[in-house]
Formats: structure tokens, sequence, C-alpha cells
């Protein structure tokens, strides 16, 4: 009975093998298209009455709400291309073999292990009005009042960059490691130098990978929520757009207009997403090469 049904697939041209995308597919429909179908449809469904799209012209209608939008992506666009500016020439620098690189990529990621919690409380302790920082720069007599670090935007955006930094270090060194190093020394033989074997060989080769990087990055840090309000002022300068989805979720128990707030969000991620894929198609259309 096995045989004749297995020869029956394939008789369809269907690869028995497709089966074992089962698990995987069922955990993709109940995580995450089931409850974003489900959100969608709620976000047409007004508690308080009215037409269907009346939760996103709540929304847009109203200028504290809609600024959170500019607000988180003032937030998440700066620390997202600085954590992929500052991974390149890290990354750059350790990709080949030498001693103590398994110890030096270590220490670099292990913002990983730390959780947004554990690295906002470091941050108060160390950038805080009463942190050692400030304590330096007072006994030196460099200024007058403490510099405030946290509890604004600033505190927000160092603590998505050390979060977010081990994640785009790593995956810019994947894509570096995969580029053909033989690339680089039949450059060299002909005498590029390395500034121009990096800009003309190494960064086009690279442009795709740091796209990806950066969209990772980006959504990470668009998510803010813990950051937000542990070290940032949710009630002002870092009042988030995911901070507006959960006071109108479980503050106003509107559980409709939240789904449409997170609508919004899920929309200008998207958007920002196909302008660098747009840009990266653009940019550079070939392969990246490899090591094989």
């Amino acid at each position: 009975m096995s045989a004749t049904w297995q020869h029956r697939l394939a008789e369809r041209g269907v690869d028995r093998r497709l089966w074992l995308l089962l698990p995987a597919t069922i955990f993709v429909l109940l995580l995450f298209v089931y409850p974003f179908l489900y959100g969608l449809s709620l976000s047409f469904q007004p508690m308080d009455g009215g037409g269907v799209l009346a939760n996103y012209d709540k929304f847009f209608s109203d200028a504290y709400q809609r600024d959170t939008i500019a607000t988180t992506l003032k937030i998440a666009l700066p620390a997202a291309l600085l954590n992929v500016l500052a991974a390149v020439p890290i990354a750059f620098r350790l990709r080949g073999r030498f001693r103590g690189k398994r110890l030096l990529t270590t220490i670099l990621v292990v913002p990983i292990t730390l959780g947004t919690v554990l690295t906002a409380q470091g941050l108060l302790n160390y950038l805080g009005p009463t942190g050692w920082f400030n304590r330096v720069l007072l006994s030196l007599q460099i200024v007058d009042d403490p510099i405030r670090l946290t509890n604004n935007y600033w505190g927000v955006f160092f603590s998505l960059v050390i979060t977010g930094f081990p994640f785009a270090f790593l995956l810019v060194l994947s894509y570096l490691s995969g580029i053909d190093p033989t690339l680089q020394r039949a450059a060299a033989t002909l005498g590029a130098s390395r500034a121009q074997r990096f800009r003309r060989i190494t960064l086009p080769l690279l442009a795709p990978g740091l796209a990806t990087t950066f969209l990772l990055t980006f959504v990470l840090a668009f998510s803010v929520f813990p950051s937000a309000v542990l070290v940032g002022n949710p009630a002002g300068s870092t009042r988030v757009i995911s901070l507006a989805a959960y006071q109108a979720a479980y503050e106003q128990y509107d559980y409709a207009y939240a789904s449409a707030i997170a609508m919004v969000m899920g929309a200008v991620e998207l958007v920002v997403v196909a302008i660098v894929l747009v840009w990266r198609s653009r940019l550079y259309t070939g392969s990246t090469g490899g090591k094989g």
C-alpha cells in the first residue's frame, strides 16, 4: 500500500521528501500567518463603531499617535546604520585566522547573552546622572553638571547599538568569509592597493550582505519596547509605536485599535525593507562569490 501511494505521488510529479516541509509549514501557519490574519481582521472592527477604517483614521488623525512613527524611525534607522558601519571594519579585521580570534569574537557577541533589561541596567549604572562616567567628568571638572545620556533619546540609542551590534557583526563576518580570497590576491598582484581592493572588490561583493544585515538590525531596532521604557522617556522623546500599541491594548483595552497600530507598524517596516531591497538590486546584481 505504501509503495503504491508513493508511486502515485511520483506519477503526479510530487516528491515525497516535500512532506518533510509539513511540520515547518504548520508551525508558520499557526504562529505567524494566523496571528497576522487575525490581527488584520480585528483592526477593521473598531470598538466604538464606525467604518472599517475607523481605527486607522483614529491613529493618523491624532498627532500624538502619528508622531510615534517618526520617533521610532529616528531611533531605529541610525542605530541600524551605525551597527552595520561599525561591524564592517571589525569583521574585516577578524575574518582571517590568528591567535585569539575566538576570544575576541566571543567578547564581541557577549551582549547577546545580556538581554535588554540587563543592558538597560548597565547603562543606568554607567551613564546615568550618578554613574561612573559622569562622576569622572565631574571629578576632573570637565563639566559642571552631569551629562544626560539616559532616560532620553541617547539612552535608547545606546541600548539598541549594544544589543544589535553582535547580530550585525556575525552576519557581516559570515558574508566576508564567503568572498573568494583569491580575488583580493589577484588584485594585489596587479598592483591594487588595500583601499582599492576593498572599494573595487570587497565592497561591491559585500553590498548585498550589508543590505540584508541592515534590514535585520533595523527590524530588531524598530520593534524596540523595553529600552524605550527603561532608559528612555516613554511619555516624550522615546514614545515609540510599539509603546502606543501596548497602551491601546493593555491600558485602554481597545484590542482592535492596538491591532491597527500593529498593522501600521508592520507596514512601515515593509516600506523600509522594500526601499532597501530596491536599492540593493540596483547597486549590485551579481553573486557574492565563494571559497569553492
